[in-house]
């Protein structure tokens, strides 16, 4: 995903130092070119050859290289950086990019550097607290400095508090979100329904579904990496959340189409991936207890639940884009269909689930892209491939 793109990390004199060995290679396998430049405190706590045998890649140190050829190291690599993120960064490093100071390879780069620059600050609790260092932050923020905020925890210093810089997985999710993808949603509302909802029985029992969440989650993701304000409304799912997006959980049918209407006006775009029970009780649950027996009602009457869908095809507001999602086991083409056209959606992502690869709990899908105008299949691919091309097809509409 990350093919053609230079990422530079800067290492400063940190206990946290080992954590982006793990980053670096973390990049790499995402076909990244990573070049890694260390202070020269920091070679205390890692080895460059370390970063070396990672990246394939020169690890730079000493300002003054002389095996270098014909570019001026430092310039060379900040014209060709995509992104820039300092981590761990040092209490010393912060304040010297906040005041201009280019004393050392990492320093100098950075100044020359134009692309997006992340910070991660790592150090004792007091001094990140400390108002000199704060002001140092605020300070890059206002050059246009995007500043990781540290996690709390346990620190290498005996104390615990705030300091602690966030784990590789994190620092990852930031550079993908940076330079993974072209901004093609920026400035676009987009909201995402996963998971299978409940319905209640009773105190013990539900109905709900096989669906996992995992392909809504999926395009929550790669509509946050485009560029979107993503709103993922969650049901009952096994996978966590992608960052940098809001997440509103429910449980029922009904709370989903209460969270999905209250904010449907506002939306660009409202992709419908939830496995939504059809049925639920037709009277609270508590009603079906008698009173002071523990035995339940042999028969429940059940009663459809709302079709969020056809709400949202009646009630779409003008150049909004309205997805659903349709499974079948069988007349999968027409079946999505006759579906399209009676909820006024405009793309019916549809998927027989007696394909192998495609359905719930999958980490692929085979699909069907069907809108007015054409259908498209699919071969199988993974989720988040899917999801890329479906939101590419929206794009086009």
């Amino acid at each position: 995903m990350l093919k053609g793109k230079t990422v530079v990390l800067g290492v400063t004199g940190s206990i946290a130092a080992y954590k982006i060995a793990n980053l670096a290679s973390m990049l790499v396998k995402q076909h990244a070119d990573v070049n890694v430049i260390m202070t020269h405190n920091a070679t205390n706590f890692i080895n460059p050859i370390t970063f070396e045998t990672l990246t394939g890649n020169k690890c730079l140190v000493d300002t003054f290289d002389r095996n270098f050829e014909f570019n001026v190291e430092h310039v060379a690599l900040a014209k060709r950086a995509d992104i820039f993120m300092v981590a761990p960064a040092s209490a010393n490093v912060i304040g010297k990019m906040a005041n201009g100071i280019a004393d050392d390879m990492l320093t100098t780069t950075i100044l020359a550097a134009k692309c997006p620059k992340l910070v991660s600050p790592a150090m004792n609790t007091n001094m990140y607290e400390n108002r000199i260092v704060q002001d140092n932050i605020k300070k890059l923020e206002h050059y246009g400095f995007e500043m990781i905020k540290p996690a709390e925890g346990y620190l290498a210093c005996g104390d615990t508090g705030a300091g602690k810089m966030p784990e590789p997985q994190t620092l990852f999710n930031y550079i993908m979100r940076t330079i993974a993808c072209e901004k093609d949603l920026a400035g676009k509302n987009v909201l995402i329904t996963a998971g299978a909802t409940q319905e209640k029985i009773d105190p013990v029992r539900f109905i709900t579904n096989h669906s996992t969440g995992k392909m809504g989650r999926a395009i929550a993701e790669n509509c946050m990496l485009r560029g979107a304000h993503v709103t993922l409304v969650n049901a009952s799912v096994s996978v966590e959340p992608p960052m940098f997006v809001d997440v509103v959980n429910v449980t029922s049918a009904a709370d989903m189409a209460d969270v999905v209407k209250s904010k449907a006006a506002e939306q660009d775009i409202i992709i419908m991936t939830a496995a939504v029970a059809d049925f639920c009780p037709s009277h609270p649950a508590d009603e079906k207890i008698k009173k002071n027996d523990s035995s339940y009602e042999s028969v429940i009457e059940l009663e459809r639940t709302e079709d969020i869908l056809s709400y949202l095809g009646a009630h779409k507001a003008k150049g909004q884009l309205i997805c659903g999602f349709s499974m079948e086991t069988q007349n999968m083409l027409e079946n999505s269909k006759a579906k399209l056209a009676k909820k006024n959606a405009d793309m019916i992502v549809a998927n027989n689930l007696k394909v192998a690869g495609a359905g719930f709990g999958t980490d692929t899908n085979v699909v069907t892209l069907i809108t007015a105008d054409d259908c498209t299949e699919l071969e199988i691919m993974d989720k988040s491939c899917v999801a890329a091309r479906i939101m590419d097809r929206l794009l086009q509409m």
